[in-house]
């Protein structure tokens, strides 16, 4: 009895200290009662090597000490460059070949390339803003630890913007990569939230810029992912403009056609089309089934095009010209057809694409407007209507895209039935009967 008494007196004192324990954990994670919230971001406080040094011999990670324990940023250390994870998306370091080993130690990241510190480079280790503590207070700003295991460190700086071409919007934390030539492993970096690059401690000399759309975020150019590329050549400094699209080797083609009113035909094409080789009537046909009957074309216009002239025409109405004027199919249909038009060849909804204009600053419009803006549908007007409720055959030739692939294609048009004329009710301006008082 005496024995078992102990024994569970034992286990109570052991619990009660657990207990303790965990209470006191628990209370240090938090503010002191009565003292004010913590909302400063973490700050760093060392980094080894230090920015600027030259370490010939420098075999350890490189380290990043902050003044407060970092989040792990969900889950764990991470290997950039085969599947970024954790505390990693956070770092870049270049240039490198390979992937980075990123760990993470309450209050510091270590860094180091898995084929270790190469003799003669000068490496470039960025810590991306979005750093957090946990109080979820994050670092809203970057920095940049440059150092150096042998040559000199360079003076020249390059600045740029990354724009997704296609989509007509800047091309948010695009991945940046600037190699010198004629290597093959560059200077890498993240555009921010409005495409904008930076890249400082460069050496004078010429440079293969690229900048890609990084989707699967492993910071690496992957086959369809869309990108752009510059040589420029760099002094003390540059700036350079990149307009990201896919790259796609196999050419356009032809996918859909559908009847915009009795003489317009709209075009829809697999991909965008180049604007420097427009489509011509020598490599557009149209054939009425099923005689194999050639129809002449009058234009074939882009989207832009196509706006001027259903503007023209529509100001070329006026307003008391009768109801054969708004009958006319043509001009009722334009300003809907010119807004899906646009719409499409854009690449996005409408008001998808009000919603990015209104975000995109207008340095960003003034640089989209250098370039003709792709699109991936034409428009063909014909001199005559055509005929209602008839098959024809659309073939196009040698359309190009925008890598300067060619593709053939072609589709059957169902031309739909004339619209039925508006009925009106005969009873409604017939002369009422008189009233008559019945008898009482």
């Amino acid at each position: 009895m005496a024995r078992a008494a102990r024994r569970a007196g034992r286990q109570a004192q052991s619990s009660g200290l657990l207990l303790a324990a965990l209470l006191a954990a628990c209370a240090n994670t938090g503010d002191p009662p009565g003292g004010p919230p913590d909302t400063a971001p973490p700050s760093i406080v060392t980094v080894r090597p230090e920015s600027g040094a030259v370490v010939p011999d420098w075999k350890d990670d490189a380290v990043i000490q902050f003044d407060e324990v970092i989040d792990e940023m969900a889950s764990g250390g991470g290997s950039v460059g085969a599947g970024i994870t954790g505390i990693g998306r956070q770092v870049v370091l270049s240039p490198v070949v390979g992937a980075v080993r990123v760990t993470w130690g309450r209050t510091r990241i270590r860094v180091k390339p898995k084929e270790g510190w190469k003799p003669g480079r000068v490496y470039h280790l960025e810590l991306l803003p979005g750093v957090v503590d946990l109080r979820r207070n994050k670092l809203t700003k970057g920095r940049l630890i440059v150092f150096s295991t042998g040559p000199a460190i360079g003076q020249a700086a390059l600045t740029g913007t990354a724009l997704q071409w296609v989509e007509q919007r800047a091309l948010i934390r695009a991945l940046i990569e600037v190699v010198p030539v004629p290597d093959s492993v560059g200077y890498v970096t993240v555009a921010d939230s409005t495409g904008k690059f930076h890249l400082d401690a460069l050496s004078a000399g010429r440079y293969v810029v690229y900048a890609t759309a990084d989707q699967n975020t492993n910071r690496r150019r992957d086959r369809r992912e869309a990108y752009d590329s510059a040589l420029v050549t760099l002094d003390s400094a540059a700036t350079v403009t990149l307009f990201a699209f896919v790259h796609d080797t196999a050419g356009p083609r032809l996918r859909v056609a559908a009847a915009m009113d009795s003489i317009t035909v709209r075009l829809e094409f697999s991909q965008p089309l180049a604007a420097g080789v427009p489509l011509d009537t020598a490599r557009v046909r149209v054939l009425q089934l099923p005689d194999s009957t050639p129809v002449s074309i009058r234009a074939i216009l882009n989207p832009r095009q196509y706006d001027s002239v259903t503007a023209a025409e529509r100001s070329a109405v006026k307003p008391d010209t009768g109801a054969a004027a708004r009958a006319d199919s043509a001009a009722a249909g334009a300003p809907r057809a010119a807004g899906a038009l646009r719409a499409a060849a854009r690449g996005a909804p409408a008001a998808a694409r009000d919603t990015a204009a209104s975000l995109d600053s207008s340095e960003v419009r003034l640089l989209l407007a250098q370039r003709p803006a792709p699109f991936d549908q034409v428009v063909l007007r014909f001199p005559r209507p055509l005929t209602p409720e008839t098959r024809y055959v659309i073939r196009v030739r040698s359309a190009v895209n925008l890598s300067g692939a060619a593709g053939d294609g072609q589709v059957v048009l169902l031309t739909p039935k004339p619209p039925e004329p508006a009925k009106t009710d005969s009873t409604r301006n017939a002369p009422r009967p008189p009233r008559t008082t019945p008898p009482r």
